[in-house]
This record gives structure tokens, sequence and C-alpha cells, in this order.
């Protein structure tokens, strides 16, 4: 979990660097997947060049909006910012959509509930060398509801 804007947890980016001073790639597991829940985008930018080359895949995830950035980063990993919800798009960030714009006004609004709309399925497929557990291709992909896949 990310530490600019987020509950406090240990310092991320020191619980990688001891992860990774401990634990290889195709000795201690064939694949590594890291999903990085965090705020911001360049904090998970900064933590993925970190473990390029140490992890088959870093996906962001936690604000809700798909990026457009899936790539191979240079030293082998597949990396995209954030994968997106997978819910109902016409909402504020799958929540009701009124409900929420009457919370933001603080007028009489409830406990957010979830929006009732169509479903949109948001995530990336990775294609991984299995000598090696790094990426060969990847793409990010966006199935049903609002959005368009334009990737």
């Amino acid at each position: 979990m990310g530490n600019i804007f987020m509950k406090k947890c240990k310092d991320v980016f020191e619980v990688t660097k001891n992860f990774i001073d401990n634990h290889k790639l195709k000795k201690n597991y064939d694949f590594l997947v890291v999903d990085f829940h965090g705020e911001i985008t360049s904090e998970k930018m900064a933590i993925g060049h970190y473990l390029d080359g140490n992890a088959t895949i870093v996906v962001g995830t936690h604000t809700h909006v798909p990026t457009n950035d899936a790539r191979i980063l240079e030293n082998g990993t597949a990396y995209l910012t954030d994968a997106g919800m997978c819910g109902d798009y016409d909402s504020v960030i799958g929540m009701n959509k009124q409900n929420s714009i009457n919370r933001f006004f603080k007028r009489d609004s409830q406990k957010h509930f979830p929006a009732k709309g169509e479903a949109t399925l948001c995530g990336m497929i990775v294609d991984a060398n299995e000598n090696n557990g790094l990426a060969k291709s990847v793409s990010s992909f966006i199935y049903g509801g609002k959005l368009n896949n334009n990737t």
C-alpha cells in the first residue's frame, strides 16, 4: 500500500527493498505479481521502476480510473499505473452518482451505496516468459459498460 494520502503502513519502499534483497525471481518463485494499492501516479511509477527486472508485473490499483500506459519496462517488468475499477462507470468511483454529489454539497445524503448500472471489467493481460519470469507482452483491456477499449 502506498504511503501518500493513504492509511499509514510501513514505508512501502523500505519493505520492497527488504523483500527484493531477500527474494529473487526464478529462485524463490516463478513469477511475481505486485498489486500496488496507491493514491498517486508518481508513487506507483516509482515502485514500478524500482521493481523493474525483479517482478513479472507491477499493476497499480485504488483510483478506480484505468490508465492507458500498459508497457514493458526497460528490464522486463510489465507495468500499468492503474488497472481501473470493475464496476459501473456511470457513477462516482462505483458509487451512486446523485448520492455522491449530495455528499459533496453536504445535503440529504446517505452512506455511500453502489451504482446499479452496467458493469465494466478493466485490467491487464500479460504473457510471461517461463524461463526468466519476466514479461513478453502486455496489454490493458476494458470490456463492457460505458468505457471503450482504445488500447
